[in-house]
């Protein structure tokens, strides 16, 4: 399932038109290239229609998000519809402000997403009002112990937003409405690493934009890998390396990555 997933990236170097944050853009781009993928970082509004047009695919991150970012967001995502083309959606911070949760609450009305990726916290404000949670704790990881709940909340999002639902951490969840995938690759080095989290929905963006008939197994594909390159990029690391090093080392392993590595070091279970 994954590497005929990553071969079509590959061939087909998909154009990711991404609407990303400052702190992360560069490390998106090049993630994106790494997949075998080609980046484009406009967010413009005056030319925002034009950009989704030539694109594969969108990406909109909510990260350092303004008044204006957000209205081309809007018209971004409404042309990608327009043309068929999927969305993914990167809620950073959800919930943290007035301002965030309102303009969510517009994107997620006016945009119909292909993806939705974010960590258990954020995965759970976009629920708030749309699904009845049922015991998922307020941590922002996924555990054994919140895993069935967790499974059960991304079920629930997907019915309701139509979209895939990603929760990533140090377990992945990645779901529709009726099936669900555990994903168990990746480092706890990850998270010493700003915006591996935005990186994984470029590349998402990136799988979902040549497999739009199958948007479950292609973010599942794109889960497995990023979490494989950070499985690969810790057996790099040296006593004197840092997150620094791990950064390089984590794209890298992207761009180094084989469809027949992933198949053998994918790590997941339907569950």
């Amino acid at each position: 399932m994954l590497k005929d997933k990553m071969d079509a990236v590959r061939k087909k170097a998909p154009l990711v038109h991404n609407m990303t944050n400052y702190v992360t853009i560069n490390d998106c781009a090049n993630i994106t290239l790494a997949c075998g993928a080609s980046p484009i970082m406009a967010e413009a509004i005056e030319e925002a229609e034009d950009i989704v047009s030539l694109a594969d695919g969108l990406n909109l991150n909510m990260g350092m998000l303004t008044v204006n970012k957000l209205a081309a967001m809007l018209q971004a995502g409404q042309k990608a519809n327009c043309l068929g083309k999927p969305v993914v959606l990167d809620p950073v911070g959800a919930g943290a402000s007035s301002f965030r949760k309102q303009s969510l609450e517009q994107l997620l009305s006016s945009v119909r997403f292909s993806v939705i990726r974010g960590n258990l916290s954020e995965i759970r404000a976009i629920a708030s009002g749309m699904v009845e949670e049922k015991g998922v704790d307020s941590t922002r990881q996924v555990t054994e112990q919140n895993l069935k709940d967790a499974v059960s909340l991304a079920k629930r999002l997907s019915q309701k937003t139509g979209a895939v639902i990603v929760i990533s951490g140090a377990m992945d969840i990645v779901a529709d409405d009726e099936k669900a995938y555990v994903v168990h690759n990746g480092s706890a080095l990850m998270s010493k690493v700003t915006g591996t989290g935005c990186m994984l929905s470029s590349v998402l963006a990136a799988y979902v934009s040549v497999k739009k008939d199958s948007p479950l197994e292609a973010a599942v594909s794109a889960v497995c890998a990023m979490g494989l390159c950070g499985e690969i990029a810790e057996q790099r690391m040296r006593t004197e390396d840092g997150n620094a090093s791990y950064r390089m080392y984590l794209i890298d392993a992207m761009y180094n990555m084989d469809g027949n590595v992933l198949e053998k070091g994918a790590r997941y279970e339907m569950y």
